[in-house]
């Protein structure tokens, strides 16, 4: 089955996959499947298990986090050709955060099965996926210890020491 020419040159636009050659692009879109959700519509809760990652098509959706009962804090709003659940996809961990539609929105998913069949049938689309995941990852990680760093020193600040004196 080929891949709809609008779904390639989508993914074209996704962070993830601006580096695909043309049969690798291909054999990630025949691994991918469409999911639709409702405006407010869960998708999943913080703490369910999981085996996907998924990149917004359409639409838009909101990840948050519980920080007491019932009180969230929204991390994130995802946007078309953003992509978020691919911790869970890689290790089947419970998911970090929940998150819902905050319009109708398309999704593409691709689980675990998708991916083992990415790695078996093109090894060269698996690798280039692997490879940009490793780059978003270090990203990620390098911003999330800028924010530990700012966090220790607001929190340093609130108590009355002088954190410029050094």
């Amino acid at each position: 089955m080929r891949a709809p020419a609008d779904l390639l040159s989508f993914l074209r636009d996704v962070r993830l996959f601006t580096r695909f050659a043309e049969p690798e692009l291909i054999a990630l879109a025949e691994s991918l499947h469409e999911r639709r959700l409702r405006k407010n519509q869960l998708l999943f809760r913080e703490g369910d298990p999981g085996d996907e990652m998924f990149i917004v098509r359409q639409g838009a959706v909101l990840v948050s986090k519980a920080i007491r009962g019932r009180v969230e804090q929204v991390l994130d709003h995802v946007r078309p050709a953003d992509f978020f659940g691919e911790m869970s996809l890689l290790d089947g961990s419970p998911r970090s955060a929940t998150v819902q539609a905050e319009a109708d929105a398309t999704l593409l998913a691709l689980d675990r099965v998708g991916l083992q069949r990415l790695t078996d049938t093109n090894p060269r689309a698996a690798a280039a996926f692997f490879h940009a995941l490793v780059h978003v990852f270090i990203e990620r990680l390098r911003r999330s210890t800028h924010q530990v760093a700012e966090a220790t020193r607001w929190g340093l600040e609130a108590t009355g020491l002088d954190v410029e004196s050094r």
